[in-house]
């Protein structure tokens, strides 16, 4: 009897394994990327609990931030204005519009990760910056789903866990500004940004956002700045708008080369 023998599939990711059949990413590389954007942006929870604790908010008040809020940017706008004595309504608005861009990242997630209705009201915390910039470059529908689960995972727990460290440690040390513990927010966030601001219009628009927030800073009660300098955004569009209506013709004659020149 002639001898048989079994091929045995690979495990995905595996060296030397085929490509998925689908074409995809394999499992393994997707679940890498997806933990090492999850742990980075994780741990920098510690510096939220840091800042909101010395921003005067109680460790109940900044755990519950992290685990009911749960987006960066709109809970270091909330604390950062409420630290600089602004009104609490003021600083909630601007911590609600930075938040806003969560929806319309959740518009394209929902059809491209196809989830069951019940699962959806859960998913929707985990809509965020870094889920999306994981999720949305995935080839298949299984690969962005893994990038979507393993993102939030990983970093709805290291967030709530680093926040805790950080309000606890904030407490023991006493005043975070004695320390310079307070630039820590902001710098974190900034960190976070840079890498995002890749075309010429973003970094225009940053660039104006920055300059609005700082200008109206000494004129403004805390927390309106921020609000304002999100103007800066439609006016860099209408801007580009303007200059893109100038048509070919705007940059003046054109000559025509002679023929068999």
């Amino acid at each position: 009897m002639a001898e048989q023998t079994a091929s045995f599939p690979q495990p995905t990711g595996a060296p030397g394994a085929p490509p998925p059949p689908d074409g995809g990413k394999p499992d393994a590389a997707v679940v890498r990327d997806a933990l090492g954007v999850g742990i980075a942006v994780g741990l920098s929870g510690f510096a939220f609990g840091v800042t909101s604790a010395g921003s005067g908010l109680t460790l109940l008040q900044t755990c519950a931030l992290s685990l009911l809020v749960f987006t960066g940017a709109s809970q270091f706008a909330l604390v950062g204005a409420l630290a600089a004595g602004g009104n609490p309504y003021t600083a909630a608005a601007g911590a609600f519009f930075l938040g806003v861009r969560n929806a319309l990242y959740g518009l394209r997630l929902s059809q491209l990760l196809s989830l069951p209705r019940p699962l959806k009201p859960l998913a929707a915390q985990w809509v965020i910056d870094e889920t999306t910039a994981v999720t949305l470059p995935q080839p298949t529908r299984r690969a962005a789903r893994i990038a979507f689960s393993v993102t939030g995972l990983t970093l709805y727990v290291l967030w709530n866990l680093t926040t805790l460290l950080g309000a606890l440690g904030a407490e023991a040390l006493g005043d975070t500004e004695t320390w310079g513990l307070d630039a820590a927010g902001p710098a974190v966030f900034l960190a976070l940004l840079a890498p995002m601001l890749k075309s010429a219009t973003e970094r225009v628009t940053a660039g104006l956002a920055v300059l609005l927030a700082l200008g109206l800073l000494p004129v403004l009660p805390a927390g309106v700045p921020v609000l304002v300098s999100a103007l800066s955004a439609p006016v860099v569009l209408f801007l580009m708008g303007r200059g893109g209506d100038r048509g070919p013709d705007a940059s003046g004659p054109t000559t025509k080369p002679r023929e068999g020149a």
